[in-house]
């Protein structure tokens, strides 16, 4: 109970990313870019130090589930893509939006089995260690929380549904926790190929999709900028968090 409960936690953080997006009462075109390119920032300098911890179990597992996410994110698009009706231009936008929506909330989802894994492996090594995991995992989500919220946002999702869909992108987390406590041995080889699985969906949804929607509503200049500078706000912030 007590590991379900700190996975619950790290899984409830996710949803305060959606907090910053109660002060935008209206979504422009150029609002959406932004969005979009602060999300392609968060979500490059998550996937970057994802890569960086996988490399630590395994570099060649971390890779091969880097591929598998490249092929994951493919396969979903694809799938995603044809299996709707073809509308016209307007319903044709919201479609994308509503595929773009589906991915990112699925992407971060699988993301989250790993986190999952490692709360629950973390544990082995003692209270004082499972803690700090936790808080770091915890204080990890709140901006993957906002770049859910983000992509979510500038599609027109209220910000109550931002943190919901937020939180349930998380839910992996106490989930898999409990089974990762209980067979540690059998969980920890796994978790490299998670981690790497989780980087290379992220990094690839965020070229397939997300930038090319933020350069299509915004200034080239502006959303370089802005994925620019939240991609280094991620990292160091990883950085400081894991001290």
């Amino acid at each position: 109970m007590l590991v379900f409960a700190y996975g619950l936690v790290t899984a409830l953080a996710t949803g305060l990313g959606a907090l910053p997006f109660l002060s935008f009462r209206t979504v422009s075109g150029r609002m959406v870019g932004r969005l979009n390119a602060v999300a392609s920032g968060l979500m490059l300098g998550a996937s970057f130090g994802l890569l960086a911890e996988g490399t630590r179990f395994g570099g060649w597992q971390t890779f091969t589930g880097g591929l598998l996410g490249v092929l994951f994110i493919l396969a979903t698009s694809r799938f995603l893509r044809e299996h709707h009706v073809h509308p016209g231009a307007a319903e044709g936008r919201a479609q994308d939006g509503l595929r773009r929506m589906t991915l990112i909330v699925t992407v971060m989802t699988v993301h989250s089995f790993a986190e999952g894994v490692a709360i629950g492996t973390s544990f082995g090594g003692g209270m004082a260690l499972a803690t700090f995991i936790t808080v770091a995992i915890a204080v990890h989500n709140i901006p993957e929380g906002v770049a859910i919220s983000a992509v979510l946002r500038s599609n027109g999702v209220s910000v109550p549904r931002c943190a919901g869909w937020s939180i349930v992108s998380s839910l992996p987390q106490p989930v898999m926790a409990v089974p990762a406590f209980l067979f540690v041995e059998a969980f920890a080889p796994a978790l490299p190929y998670g981690i790497g699985f989780a980087a290379g969906a992220m990094v690839f949804m965020v070229l397939l999709e997300i930038l090319p929607e933020a350069y299509g509503k915004g200034s080239a200049r502006e959303v370089g900028a802005i994925t620019t500078l939240s991609m280094i706000a991620m990292i160091l912030f990883q950085k400081v968090v894991a001290g």
